[in-house]
């Protein structure tokens, strides 16, 4: 994203990698379209977005409140989104400030992350990662492929397989994008592959995001994660989750009180604008999944990483 102090314009992402688009948003009902049709998606970079989207409102002397409930409602399941706009309305000085401050936060934070998660690979490693958690979806840097990259800064050898993530293909398009810029070996396969590949021992660790994460250590991802921790569980490899801490949210109990978005049937009936599904057909579109805790083997968090009982460890990050 790219903030000049009057317009924040977001990379669309639903263009890429074919091209690379700009959408220029002018105030906070723009961003909040931007947010809903997944111009901008991940969780840290869409409360970014919104930031910006209440200092633009600020700026215009448009109402906040209206603005903030306007942009909360865009996707409901990422708790930064909330916690972002919440923050900009509990601001009392310059809201662009602070808007930008978050975005500065929000690469430093993913940097630490990354350097905390780093230490948890070895120095050869093949790791499996499931939609996009990294520069597209946060400020800069990314969670779980800032794990990934600063394990690769540090000299370690980590190749990776992302698989596509279906039904938006955020693996196959993005997260292969990024990683294939940034010359870290990659291998794509489709979501169902995944199975066969623990079975043959392929895969290290798996690295995931997260959208939101209860005060039991829960987390909420991209629909196929939960399938892809059941597996790394029968297979004895470890599941971590790499999240900033703004992610989790302790006025969440656990999984079952996370709202989990339905997005369109129409993102499952058809492909890049072609119906493959025949007229009629009953579609169900859940745009997340609930990993239990106790699937979960550590979640790397910007300050450090927690392990269970995660009811603690949660409890402890945030008296510090």
């Amino acid at each position: 994203m790219r903030w000049n102090g009057r317009v924040l314009s977001l990379l669309d992402q639903r263009l890429l990698p074919r091209e690379e688009t700009w959408v220029d948003c002018h105030n906070a009902s723009e961003v909040a379209d931007a947010i809903r049709t997944m111009v901008v998606r991940g969780a840290p970079a869409i409360g970014v977005s919104a930031a910006f989207g209440m200092a633009m409102a600020a700026t215009r002397g448009d109402d906040l409140q209206q603005a903030a409930d306007e942009l909360k409602g865009a996707r409901p399941t990422a708790v930064n989104l909330a916690w972002a706009v919440d923050r900009m309305l509990r601001t009392s000085g310059d809201l662009a400030a602070e808007a930008e401050r978050m975005f500065n936060e929000d690469v430093a934070a993913n940097m630490r992350l990354g350097r905390y998660g780093a230490e948890l690979l070895g120095e050869r490693a093949t790791v499996l990662t499931h939609c996009n958690a990294g520069a597209l979806a946060t400020a800069g840097y990314g969670t779980a492929l800032g794990v990934i990259r600063a394990a690769v800064e540090s000299g370690k050898r980590i190749s990776v397989f992302a698989d596509e993530t279906r039904p938006y293909l955020q693996g196959a398009r993005l997260t292969a994008w990024e990683l294939q810029r940034d010359n870290i070996e990659t291998t794509l396969i489709t979501d169902n592959m995944s199975g066969h590949f623990f079975k043959q021992g392929a895969f290290d660790a798996v690295i995931v995001g997260a959208d939101r994460i209860a005060a039991n250590g829960d987390a909420a991802n991209k629909i196929g994660t939960y399938t892809l921790a059941v597996l790394a569980h029968a297979h004895d490899v470890p599941f971590y989750i790499a999240a900033p801490v703004s992610t989790i949210d302790p006025a969440t109990p656990n999984g079952d009180a996370i709202p989990i978005e339905e997005r369109s049937a129409q993102e499952v009936t058809d492909f890049f604008g072609a119906r493959v599904a025949p007229e009629g057909i009953q579609v169900r579109h859940p745009a997340f999944d609930v990993t239990p805790a106790r699937l979960i083997t550590a979640i790397i968090t910007d300050k450090g990483v927690l392990r269970p009982p995660y009811e603690e460890a949660i409890r402890n990050v945030f008296k510090t």
